[in-house]
């Protein structure tokens, strides 16, 4: 073992034996600390460990720690331990504290730890050693618990009923039982420099990890956390926060993870665990169970941390995965053939340019309400035509009557009767389809509406349309290109988090002569140097007619390009047929 901190240990205990991944010696510490020889010192050595380096004695001759609190209790200079920094400044150093203190009655009160009093640790396993080496005592009603600060001495003390934690007081120096000093075992902060500590709520808590030898120190009540500053642990490297099993604990212990960062580990209880738990219970009930079931929330206990864990991370994987290899996601095509197999389908972001006029809008609002038709929830952001414009269209496509025959009253029998279908697949479509046009969308409220959809269709995809880029809402008309490229950073999440895919209308940059481009390119999009980069299939809708010429609208016909993939080849999909007067395309060889 060639680690820095193993060979600390092994220069300063020769004799040691290492079993097990650690060091087992006699104490060197017990004698200079009134104890009887025959301690045994055990320096846990795993490198894989949160404790590696961690020191303790079988007698509790001084509480344990990590290789500066050695080099400490060995008198010999910080800088041959590993980890020293000469430039490391210490909470709590510059504090002016009083002459008068509490050390003398300590000595009183642990005299009267017996009887019921030492009953109450003995329940949990707690041995006369542990209690010793915190000075836990008794004043004949109240368990008392000295809260010894940085310099060694105790000034106030927290006196508990053993039985109602609600029925407390404080001893001693009133300056020293505000909020700034409710710490309890102070000292093992800059015993565990460099190492893992425990922070638990309730100083009775604590005691169980200690009689484990675990490092720790105790808040009172967990609102105690919310007046810790982080800076007193800043040089502990890992903190196992660990509080009672209730819905208010664990919220002020995640708030103090989320202000400390991802130092903090936090324990969380078993499933099966009854609310309000405590470890000093755990300890009662577990009995000789106990030190396993520690070490095994040990090892469970997360990092606060941006990331998922390995095993969530590979579990959303594999989940994801299945979905794509299901019916679902499959069934996410546009109803063009050509369309679908140069895409392999409707998924991810998909952008689409297109001159003014081309029929962009009317070829997104056939593709959108033949999705909603197949049971595939879809949002339909419209910016441009209005939501009587777009169920019009569809019923006129749905029914094969123009729009003007529709707001007739003189129809034939069998137009009716093609309208009254087509009414009722537009009302069905409508539980699949929503049409949206808030001019105040932002981000937000759209993954609340793809939330919202996909739990009342019970549906693992949505398919957003968004017409067009834009006219999305943003502050400033100035900065429209910062805001299309916010906006295309915002759907890049959406798509990553939720699953959705996206269906975008762009417009097409002129050129200086006022023409469009008859040779699609990717160069072609207006306003934003980022859809090469988000969208994951960039197409452009083009005009195979001339807007002034007098064109038989039944004869108008546009291409569409792919220009940018990210899986598939560029270059053209397909040429798609004015369906006139029927607001739709037929998709052509």
């Amino acid at each position: 073992m060639n680690d820095s901190v193993s060979a600390f240990y092994r220069r300063l205990l020769p004799e040691a034996q290492l079993r097990n991944q650690a060091l087992q010696a006699p104490c060197p510490f017990c004698s200079r600390h009134g104890k009887q020889p025959g301690g045994m010192l055990t320096v846990h050595l795993n490198p894989d460990s949160f404790f590696h380096g961690y020191f303790c004695c079988s007698r509790h001759c001084l509480p344990g720690g990590f290789p500066l609190h050695f080099a400490r209790a060995s008198a010999i200079s910080l800088a041959e331990a590993p980890g020293f920094d000469p430039d490391r400044d210490y909470f709590g150093r510059e504090t002016d504290y009083p002459v008068t203190n509490l050390n003398q009655e300590l000595a009183g009160f642990t005299d009267k730890l017996t009887g019921e009093a030492l009953d109450f640790f003995h329940r949990a396993s707690v041995a006369a050693e542990t209690l010793a080496e915190l000075q836990v005592g008794y004043n004949g009603r109240y368990l008392v618990y000295p809260y010894m600060q940085a310099n060694g001495n105790c000034y106030a003390a927290r006196c508990v009923h053993p039985e109602r934690p609600e029925d407390f007081f404080w001893h001693g120096d009133e300056r020293f039982a505000t909020e700034p000093f409710r710490l309890f075992n102070v000292p093992e902060i800059e015993h565990c420099e460099n190492g893992a500590l425990f922070l638990v709520e309730g100083e009775h808590n604590l005691l169980p990890l200690k009689q484990l030898n675990l490092p720790g120190i105790a808040v009172p009540t967990a609102a105690d956390l919310e007046h810790l500053d982080p800076q007193r642990l800043s040089w502990i490297r890992t903190i196992f926060l660990w509080v009672n099993h209730s819905a208010e604990s664990e919220a002020m212990a995640r708030n103090f993870a989320t202000r400390t960062g991802y130092k903090v580990r936090i324990v969380r209880w078993p499933e099966q665990a009854t609310r309000n738990s405590s470890i000093y219970q755990l300890a009662v009930a577990s009995g000789p169970q106990f030190q396993r079931q520690v070490f095994t929330l040990i090892k469970q206990a997360r990092s606060f941390s941006p990331f998922a864990t390995p095993a969530g991370e590979f579990q959303g994987f594999h989940e994801r995965l299945l979905q794509e290899s299901g019916k679902a996601y499959a069934n996410l095509t546009s109803g063009f053939a050509r369309m679908d197999e140069a895409l392999a389908g409707i998924h991810g972001i998909n952008i689409m340019g297109g001159t003014p006029k081309a029929g962009k809008s009317a070829f997104f609002i056939q593709i959108a309400s033949d999705m909603a038709l197949r049971k595939i929830p879809v949002l339909y952001y419209d910016f441009e035509n209005g939501r009587q414009k777009i169920y019009l269209r569809i019923l006129s496509r749905l029914s094969r009557l123009a729009i003007d025959q529709l707001k007739s009253a003189a129809l034939t029998i069998d137009e009716q009767k093609r309208l009254a279908q087509a009414e009722q697949m537009l009302r069905a479509m409508l539980n699949w389809l929503r049409v949206i046009n808030d001019r105040q969308l932002s981000p937000e409220t759209m993954r609340r509406h793809i939330d919202f959809l996909r739990h009342e269709t019970n549906s693992p995809y949505t398919v957003v349309v968004i017409d067009s880029l834009h006219k999305l809402p943003f502050k400033d008309i100035s900065q429209q290109r910062s805001g299309i490229d916010g906006w295309l950073r915002q759907l890049e999440a959406i798509r990553d988090d939720l699953g959705a895919a996206f269906l975008v209308i762009s417009e097409l940059e002129r050129s200086p002569d006022g023409q469009f481009d008859r040779q699609p390119h990717l160069g072609s999009f207006k306003g934003s140097g980022d859809i090469g980069y988000s969208a994951d299939n960039a197409m452009v809708f083009l005009t195979k007619w001339d807007p002034f010429v007098d064109t038989t609208p039944a004869h108008r016909q546009n291409e569409l390009w792919l220009v940018a993939s990210r899986e598939q080849s560029p270059g053209l999909v397909a040429s798609y047929r004015l369906d006139y007067p029927y607001w739709g395309f037929r998709e052509e060889d």
